[in-house]
């Protein structure tokens, strides 16, 4: 499994009533594959995978798989208690989901050591490839990295954390540790916002959680980054994605919630985020929605 491009985190659509909405989700899904990600992240951070109950998991990647239809990669959220983690991985690979991305266990603090052997034995019930998260209670070291690359079907490393030294420190000891193909992520919320800075490291792969609600500033900065556009990639990082981050910074988990109301006012009812998560409160919708506006005239 190979991914490139932009990295599609889609939004769970409830209905009214608090149910999933799967039509919407099936919508969702296809459109933003119509606009060209390069791989498609099912039922994650963005997706609520943390309010989800293992049929509503289940049935979310299936949907995903069916709207995708093959055409990227679909990769699936696994996460929280150890045995919770294992059905998500057996229900993922059911579903037609290619690949998991392990999230951090629920709560607990872990040494590194820990997270590897909770890497391990989820990794034995599943021959689906793995890429682990580095986020919150999970911590890695360069050691411990070594020991996941080591693991044959765990195939990337995705930081969330923003430890530029820590994660170069993981970087240069894996590539010395092996020749094998692995591959890192910059998953920080927001993550365009420090792109620059992670390709400094060797790592262009990023998810963006932008391209739920507006992809066309997604591939717009995509391009320009990658094409060495410094005046656009500096535009848009100035006049979309800092005001868009000083938003999501104002009330714990906007991350998701701001998505999912950007996912609203582009057209899609996709509902309202899960207890413990908070709706963007009317003021903070309307400034998103001037975000949006601003971002759609400097991309077109």
């Amino acid at each position: 499994m190979r991914l490139d491009g932009v990295l599609f985190f889609p939004v769970t659509p409830f209905a009214a009533d608090g149910s999933l909405n799967l039509r919407g989700l099936a919508e969702h899904v296809a459109d933003g594959v119509a606009a060209g990600p390069g791989g498609v992240f099912a039922a994650c951070g963005t997706g609520e995978f943390n309010a989800l109950s293992l049929d509503e998991y289940a049935a979310v990647v299936a949907t995903t798989v069916e709207a995708v239809g093959g055409r990227v990669p679909v990769i699936s959220g696994a996460g929280g208690s150890l045995p919770f983690a294992q059905a998500c991985a057996g229900a993922a690979a059911r579903a037609g989901a290619e690949g998991l991305l392990l999230m951090p266990p629920y709560l607990v603090t872990a040494p590194a050591s820990g997270l590897v052997e909770y890497v391990r034995q989820i990794a034995q019930v599943t021959d689906l490839p793995i890429i682990v998260y580095q986020r919150g209670t999970a911590r890695f070291t360069p050691d411990a990295v070594v020991e996941l690359a080591e693991l044959p079907n765990v195939i990337g490393f995705k930081d969330g954390l923003g430890d530029i030294d820590l994660l170069q420190r993981i970087i240069l000891r894996v590539r010395q540790a092996t020749d094998r193909e692995f591959t890192f992520f910059n998953g920080l919320p927001t993550a365009e916002l420090t792109v620059p800075a992670y390709r400094g490291l060797g790592v262009p792969l990023y998810s963006s959680a932008v391209f739920a609600f507006a992809p066309e500033i997604a591939l717009a900065f995509y391009k320009a980054i990658t094409d060495g556009d410094e005046l656009l990639t500096r535009r848009l990082l100035t006049k979309f994605y800092l005001p868009l981050v000083d938003l999501r910074d104002r009330v714990p988990g906007y991350a998701v919630s701001l998505v999912k109301a950007g996912v609203r006012l582009r057209g899609l009812d996709a509902g309202t985020v899960r207890a413990p998560l908070v709706d963007p409160t009317p003021e903070h919708i309307t400034t998103l929605a001037q975000l949006i506006e601003a971002g759609l005239a400097i991309a077109s």
